[in-house]
């Protein structure tokens, strides 16, 4: 109890300051409402439904970049990390790609893909690719090397050495990187929806700026973070579920 209290007193004390510093004046309550404020707007948008469709839609579109990423970034950084000459090949071109930025390449996206889904998606799976991708390497090369002796000489084979040593090994680091990639497909999503984009939490904000409602554009922020969260919580849940080997026992 005193742990969890300890953990949310700094998200209390935010909120409060959040609260009373519209209220005393300090600043203009026009462009920083209350938090009391911002949650009665987001209430309203729940009520209305707006919420719900604009929630669904950047949910769909984060979540499948997320997938498709995984299913690219996983295997590849396995790949990669396992085989060196494999890493020779790829290593000048991934370095080439992983250091420019996905927001720089959202108007080739465009260009490419045109303002519809499949331009965001892609874009989401860009910027998801490299932290997985660089993890899972980094993982697999990380594997104790006294582990690795000591399973070859039980006589397994590279294989077996893969899928029973290295790969539960490597799961830990690996899931740091889709938990980095599940943070960058929110971020790189939003600013891809504030322009070319009719729904999703990115064009709720921009409408709200663009008709001053303050309120309502705080309460879309305050949704990103809220479901940045859950997505990283639910991600742990999974990465304990799968890793519970490495806990020992009571």
């Amino acid at each position: 109890m005193t742990v969890a209290l300890r953990r949310g007193s700094a998200v209390v004390l935010f909120l409060a300051l959040w609260e009373l510093v519209p209220r005393s004046g300090l600043v203009d309550r026009v462009f920083l409402p209350s938090f009391s404020e911002v949650v009665a707007a987001l209430w309203g948008l729940i009520v209305d439904g707006e919420l719900a469709e604009h929630l669904q839609a950047s949910l769909l579109r984060s979540v499948s970049g997320l997938a498709l990423a995984v299913l690219v970034a996983i295997p590849l950084g396995l790949l990669i990390g396992w085989y060196r000459p494999v890493a020779d090949v790829l290593g000048p071109l991934l370095e080439l790609f992983r250091n420019t930025s996905a927001l720089a390449l959202l108007p080739v996206f465009v260009l490419l893909l045109g303002l519809g889904e499949t331009s965001k998606i892609a874009l989401v799976v860009f910027a998801c690719t490299w932290p997985i991708l660089l993890n899972t390497i980094s993982a697999v090369r990380g594997v104790d090397p006294l582990l690795v002796k000591s399973a070859r000489s039980f006589g397994l084979s590279s294989p077996a050495l893969f899928r029973k040593v290295v790969l539960p090994s490597s799961v830990p680091a690996l899931f740091t990187g889709v938990r980095l990639a599940a943070a960058y497909s929110i971020l790189v999503l939003i600013a891809a929806e504030l322009t070319g984009a009719k729904a999703g939490l990115g064009y709720l904000i921009t409408a709200a700026q663009y008709n001053f409602q303050i309120p309502q554009m705080y309460a879309g922020i305050l949704t990103i973070s809220l479901l940045g969260l859950a997505l990283n919580q639910l991600l742990v849940a999974v990465e304990h579920r799968l890793t519970r080997w490495r806990t020992p026992p009571a």
